[in-house]
């Protein structure tokens, strides 16, 4: 294998930033889905509590990041492609406002994760969507858990086999699927943590505290296919397109730009020397 073709890791993942990022999405795992195992009395099932899991979750993110530069550093070569990438996918995202689900920004995050690997795609992803929040006025109690759920997009990618070997048609083939399933998952997952406290709705779609689990989700599935699923499919649609139209140019892109950066080069020091002999 040439080093041309190894895989470039800007952002290694170390003991401690797999720690942080385990225990951060454990803990989003429960923040998104504690409502379906709350008892009618336990009171943890008031809309109210909300915005303090909410209020949590942006500093355990925030502590991956703290994590990994602890572990590998980051150097100004990875901060700097973290700030192109994320201004990029900030840039993308106004572009359809997720309009009808035409939302570009899942098509780079997920190339984006693919080229620099898993650890780079968790934080690329949280702070693009950040970002994208600041630009768009998009900033509420639901920006943790945007950033939480595009950091696993980003990261997903780029725990897909055959980052040294596969290539062409067949690694755009995985991207596009990977990225359909990614588009449609992101919805599902952003419309658990809106679901619960949203009151008013019909019987058949609503969440009802202390009913058993098989019960919610039944309606936590008519309620996606009633209000988002038209927005899921054709955000999976666009991104599968633009990974075929684009996919190639912009994956030899970050992968020529990787290369010249040269993150994983050994930094070394010439030993001090006289001037040059100019006899």
């Amino acid at each position: 294998m040439t080093a041309s073709a190894r895989q470039v890791r800007a952002v290694r993942l170390g003991p401690r930033s797999v720690a942080a990022l385990c225990l951060v999405s454990a803990i989003g795992v429960v923040a998104f889905g504690w409502p379906l195992l709350a008892g009618s009395g336990s009171g943890l099932a008031h809309s109210q509590d909300a915005p303090w899991l909410f209020a949590a979750l942006l500093p355990l993110l925030l502590a991956v990041v703290v994590a990994t530069i602890g572990d590998r550093g980051l150097d100004a070569k990875a901060i700097a492609m973290i700030g192109v990438l994320a201004a990029a996918g900030a840039a993308l995202r106004p572009l359809g406002a997720g309009t009808a689900g035409i939302e570009p920004m899942f098509f780079l995050m997920v190339l984006s994760g693919r080229v620099l690997g898993p650890g780079f795609g968790f934080v690329l992803g949280s702070v693009a969507m950040f970002a994208s929040a600041l630009l768009t006025g998009g900033v509420g109690p639901w920006m943790p858990f945007q950033m939480l759920s595009m950091g696993w997009v980003s990261m997903g990618a780029g725990l897909l086999p055959g980052p040294d070997r596969l290539r062409g048609r067949r690694e755009l083939l995985l991207l596009a699927g990977y990225g359909a399933v990614a588009a449609v998952g992101y919805g599902l997952v952003m419309n658990l943590q809106g679901w619960p406290y949203i009151g008013g709705l019909a019987s058949g779609v609503s969440f009802v505290p202390g009913d058993p689990l098989s019960a919610n989700l039944t309606r936590y599935l008519a309620y996606c296919l009633a209000t988002s699923l038209g927005w899921d499919l054709p955000r999976a649609v666009v991104t599968v397109v633009l990974t075929f139209v684009l996919g190639g140019t912009v994956l030899k892109a970050l992968r020529r730009a990787t290369r010249r950066a040269a993150f994983e080069a050994p930094v070394a020091f010439d030993a001090p020397g006289g001037p040059p002999d100019r006899s």
